[in-house]
Parts: C-alpha cells; sequence; structure tokens
C-alpha cells in the first residue's frame, strides 16, 4: 500500500521554531517529527512512500532520499496551501491504488496504526472532552456513518485523528471545492467514500498533534520515554546515568555529571562537567551543556549552548542558540496558574503548570539574564548584562 504523508506546512503556530526550519522536520528524540510518521506507516505495511511538501521542502527532501527503509521514496510539491484534500490531490499522479493519508506533524501509537491499515477503508479516531474543533464522526458500531467538520454541537466524541486508508477510486474524488474556510477539506472526501464503502472507525489509544511549542515538548517527553538505554559515547570520571538514558556514540560526558532519564544526548554533544540533566530532556548534536549547568525536561537542538551556570526548565531551545553565564529561565508562575504563550499574536494557554521559554534559532542572551515563564525569543533577538526579560523579545 501506497501511504501519503503531508508534509508541506510552514507551522506558524510554532513559530520562531519554524522560521528556518519546517514543522515536520523539528526534532523529536533521535529523528524528526515527520519520520515517526514514516516509520509507524512502514511498520503498519506501506511499501511506497509520497510525501508532499512545500515549505523547506529540501530539509525532507535531503532527509529521505530516494528510499527510506527499503521503500522508495517520491515527493509531490503542494504550490498553495489550501487544506488538506489539496495537499492529498498534490500526489494524485503517483496514486495508483489503494492509499494511506498520514499527518506528517501527529504522532500515534504503533498499534492502531497497523489496525488502520489491516481496517482498511478507514479512518482513526480519538475520544476527546470537547471535539467541537475538529472533524466529527458518527458511527453504528465500528462503521463510520457521517462526518461533520468543527460542529457546534458534536453528535459524538469520537474526533477525527487525521489519518486515513481510502480506497483506489477515492482518487478521483479529491478535488473538492472551498469550504467556508477558504480551504479543500478532506473531511468532504472522507464523506464521500462514506457514501460509496463501508467504513471502518478505529480508535486510537494515544495521538498528539503537535502544532504548538508546548506539544514538541510533550512530543519529545513521549518518544524519550519509549527509548531503551544505551551507552555508546564517552563518559568520563565519576559521571552517573540513572535511568532510561541514551548517550550516542561521540557525545562526551564529563566528570561530575549527573543525568537522569528519559534523556537523549545525540552525538557531537559535550555535557558537563558538574552538569545536572533531568526529566524528558533531549540535547541535540553538537550542542554544549557547561559547568554547573542545569537542564530540566528540555529541548537543547543542534549546535546549541548552555555553558556556564546557567537554568534551563521545560522549555525549548532552537538551532544554535547561546545562553550567558548565569542565565535563568523561571519556569513557574507565583500564582500558580497555567502559563501563556503567544500564538500568533494572541495569548495562548499552555495547559501547563510548568513552562520555561521558546528560543528561535540564534538567539542570544547576555550575562546573568533573567527569563519569565512564557517568554519567547525570536530568531536571533538578543538581551543585556543583567536584563529581566518579561516580554517576547
Amino acid at each position: 500500500m501506497q501511504a501519503v504523508v503531508l508534509a508541506a506546512g510552514e507551522g506558524t503556530r510554532m513559530r520562531p521554531l519554524t522560521a528556518n526550519t519546517p514543522k515536520p522536520m523539528l526534532p523529536v528524540a533521535d529523528r524528526p517529527l515527520v519520520a515517526h510518521t514514516a516509520d509507524m506507516a512502514i511498520e503498519a505495511g506501506a511499501d511506497e512512500l509520497i510525501f508532499v511538501v512545500g515549505y523547506e521542502a529540501d530539509a525532507v527532501r535531503s532527509y529521505f532520499g530516494e528510499t527510506y527503509r527499503g521503500a522508495p521514496v517520491s515527493f509531490a510539491v503542494q504550490e498553495e496551501q489550501q487544506g488538506t484534500a489539496d495537499a492529498v490531490s498534490a500526489a494524485y499522479e503517483y496514486l495508483d491504488g489503494p492509499f494511506a493519508v498520514l499527518n506528517g506533524d501527529n504522532l500515534y501509537d504503533e498499534e492502531s496504526i497497523s489496525t488502520l491499515f489491516d481496517a482498511a477503508p478507514s479512518i482513526a479516531a480519538f475520544r476527546v472532552g470537547d471535539p467541537s474543533n475538529y472533524g466529527v464522526l458518527s458511527t453504528d458500531g465500528d462503521s463510520v456513518t457521517d462526518i461533520v467538520e468543527k460542529p457546534e454541537d458534536p453528535p459524538t466524541e469520537l474526533a477525527n485523528a487525521g489519518a486515513y486508508v481510502f480506497p483506489a477510486e477515492a482518487r478521483e474524488w479529491l478535488d473538492v471545492p472551498l469550504s467556508d474556510r477558504g480551504e479543500r477539506e478532506i473531511t468532504d472526501v472522507v464523506a464521500r467514500v462514506i457514501e460509496e464503502r463501508s467504513v471502518t472507525a478505529v480508535e486510537v489509544d494515544r495521538w498528539l498533534d503537535v502544532g504548538r511549542p508546548w506539544e514538541l515538548l510533550e512530543a519529545n517527553e513521549w518518544k524519550l520515554d519509549e527509548q531503551t538505554r544505551r551507552v555508546d559515547g564517552d563518559v568520563r570520571g565519576d559521571a552517573e546515568l540513572r535511568g532510561n538514558v541514551v548517550v550516542e556514540e561521540g557525545a562526551v560526558i564529563e566528570p561530575g555529571v549527573t543525568i537522569e532519564g528519559p534523556a537523549l544526548v545525540r552525538s557531537g554533544a559535550h555535557l558537563g562537567p558538574n552538569a545536572y540533566v533531568r526529566g524528558a530532556t533531549m540535547l541535540g548534536e553538537n550542542a554544549h551543556i557547561g559547568h554547573g549547568v542545569e537542564i530540566k525536561n528540555t529541548v537543547v537542538m543542534a549546535d546549541s549552548n548552555v555553558p556556564h551556570v546557567s537554568y534551563v526548565g521545560d522549555s525549548v531551545l532552537g538551532h544554535d542558540v547561546n545562553f550567558g553565564a548565569g542565565t535563568q529561565v523561571a519556569n513557574l508562575r507565583h500564582d500558580g496558574t497555567e502559563v501563556k504563550l503567544t500564538v500568533k499574536g494572541d495569548r495562548v494557554s499552555t495547559g501547563r503548570r510548568k513552562f520555561g521559554v521558546v528560543a528561535g534559532d540564534g538567539a542570544r542572551t547576555a550575562i546573568n539574564t533573567s527569563l519569565n515563564p512564557g517568554v519567547v525569543l525570536s530568531p536571533g533577538a538578543t538581551t543585556t548584562p543583567g536584563e529581566s526579560v518579561t516580554r517576547d523579545r
């Protein structure tokens, strides 16, 4: 079966992390987000991958190449962002039989995706408390009887979880009209399939739509917890690794370091001496965490540095970020309420009592900078020595 993996979006809600990187290529544990989707598709039985690309497409092309895990790979270009059905229709010329469609920025439990493939034609469903912001499924037993997009009065709690297996003839049903939102909705294609065929609803046990920075943090928490302890790098002196920790070949852990898993130290990273890493933390390739630094439940992307006596908790640092000596990240409000973050100009709750900062690529803090919970540093942003940053920079 062919699997169409949607990876064309810019990810504006993930800014500033997507200023130079397409959202599907942001790191989740030891691989890009979209690679988890591709891996699940192959393990479920896909024998060909078709990636729909757009924003910063070369990053996806260079990672997957012409074959991935033995499966041939093709790339279809979505010229304009006009909805999910429009994205799938970009792959029209490559489709020649039943095909799966998976969002490249979603995570699922692997067993559910295998069940989805076996139950074709099928659609993934996930029970949510308030499904009004989703496509909502109505069912008779396991069979889908209807789907409606973002209803004010949802008929069920079954949200469309954005994974499908379509019959071959659905290739000819992709050219749907624009909706009131100005998009070509995949739900219109699903509705046609429901009319023509019996469609199975497959309830997934776990699903995460990774659209905003705190969801990238949650995705890493999920996948780091699934890794198996492995130490291939250079662990020196009295450094102590506790629990589920992976140290890749080429990484260096200096004396005095304590790492409490789940944690991943990627190739070329240098940690310590006397640093403390805990929680679900991913340290990217060639990252440098120095003396007296504490990193907790944080994603530090490739080539970033927190070199001297700093604290960073519950945060996401992009590529080539540098935190000056004594930089302190606050990750908890005094009033104990959920931390808010700016998303497309609006302050939005992260749903988390503890959340630190998001730093875009190339951001720099000066010595003894303090960063308040929910602060966003744009790519290349800087601070001054001793500054307390309470607003986005």
